[in-house]
């Protein structure tokens, strides 16, 4: 890197105590002056960088990139107060390193001729965006869901009540024989309908949850419905702390991920080699559903299956999709739902022989 003379860097006492609060943050986070000079950077900048941030604070931030030209006419633009954020990407150059792509983020600071700025990792940045379009789409289909299952519900009832009276009405076999139709078909709609209302109706019941004792009930009730062929791997974090929740919800949610998989294995189960590993970890410093959380919950579901079509990846959590024949397509929409109560987040990660889905639950 070409770098220009260092200026003095500027009293690290009175930086650390207006911006300390920067090294919560797992992204990295600079404050600078409008002409480039780094007045502070965090934790984050300093481990990404591999170099002291001492190094870095004094120094100007365009040495850092590998073309600094966006980022120089956004600082310009917030010396002239033209925006209140700018985003554009961009590549760091770290020495002895390739460079590094990130999503840049250029703000004005609290006090005059101060800049902050945020580089996310654009991998980083894929994930949140991606998060942030299931929270929205989980959101939508709740909402399309009650809005068309109260619109099913009424006629329903009335097609089923005429069906009744017509039926006592006529004599011919044949004839009620298709009232019987109608009755039937009336009731396995009136019961897809209440699967798809149970979420919003049941209430909340909140108290302390272990998590290990969830993953247990689903442990016990997947190997009583498969013995034979399947293993249902246990690794658990003993350190992980109890947390308020529903704990029915919770089983619920993970039973409706551990089942699809145990079905996707059918053929491994067969030749006595499928396999469920329930996995649990503390993750810190996480960002999910827009927010920042110090601690939270990652609840692994793992299998060696055949992973999920490509087809139906991006509506996997859609109501009525599935990949399998005669699946309702519910429980993955369900799951979503009963773990979102929680303000969590269910992800989706499959390739062939080996599919996660990992439950992110904010802990106290």
């Amino acid at each position: 890197m070409n770098k220009s003379p260092k200026t003095p860097s500027p009293s690290r006492p009175a930086a650390d105590a207006r911006w300390a609060v920067l090294d919560l943050l797992a992204t990295l986070t600079l404050l600078v002056r409008d002409d480039g000079l780094v007045l502070f950077a965090n934790s984050a900048t300093e481990d990404v960088m591999g170099v002291p941030r001492r190094s870095i604070e004094g120094d100007l931030l365009q040495n850092y990139f590998v073309d600094a030209s966006a980022l120089l006419r956004a600082l310009q633009g917030a010396r002239k107060e033209q925006f209140s954020a700018l985003r554009y990407d961009a590549h760091l150059q770290r020495a002895g390193q390739e460079a590094f792509p990130v999503h840049v983020i250029v703000a004005p600071a609290d006090r005059p001729g101060e800049v902050l700025v945020e580089l996310l990792p654009l991998e980083q940045q894929a994930r949140q965006d991606r998060e942030a379009r299931i929270i929205d789409q989980a959101q939508a289909n709740k909402e399309l869901i009650r809005n068309l299952a109260h619109e099913i519900k009424n006629p329903l009832g009335g097609i089923r009540g005429a069906a009744q009276l017509l039926q006592m009405e006529i004599e011919s076999r044949d004839l009620i024989e298709y009232t019987q139709v109608i009755i039937r078909e009336a009731d396995r709609l009136q019961t897809l309908v209440d699967r798809l209302l149970a979420p919003h109706r049941r209430p909340h019941v909140v108290a302390a949850v272990n998590i290990h004792e969830v993953c247990e009930r689903v442990r016990s009730l997947i190997l009583a419905e498969f013995p034979r062929g399947l293993q249902v791997v246990r690794d658990y974090d003993a350190s992980l702390p109890e947390f308020r929740g529903d704990m029915e919800q919770l089983i619920q949610a993970v039973l409706n991920i551990a089942h699809n998989a145990a079905q996707a294995l059918v053929e491994r189960i067969a030749e006595g080699d499928g396999e469920i590993v329930l996995q649990t970890r503390i993750a810190r410093q996480v960002t999910f559903g827009k927010k920042r959380y110090r601690l939270a919950l990652e609840l692994h579901v793992l299998d060696n299956g055949p992973g999920i079509p490509e087809a139906i990846k991006d509506r996997l959590f859609f109501p009525l999709v599935s990949g399998r024949d005669g699946g309702s397509g519910l429980g993955l929409n369900l799951a979503q739902t009963f773990v979102q109560q929680h303000q969590g987040l269910i992800e989706c990660d499959s390739v062939p022989g080996r599919t996660d889905f990992k439950i992110l639950i904010p802990l106290p």
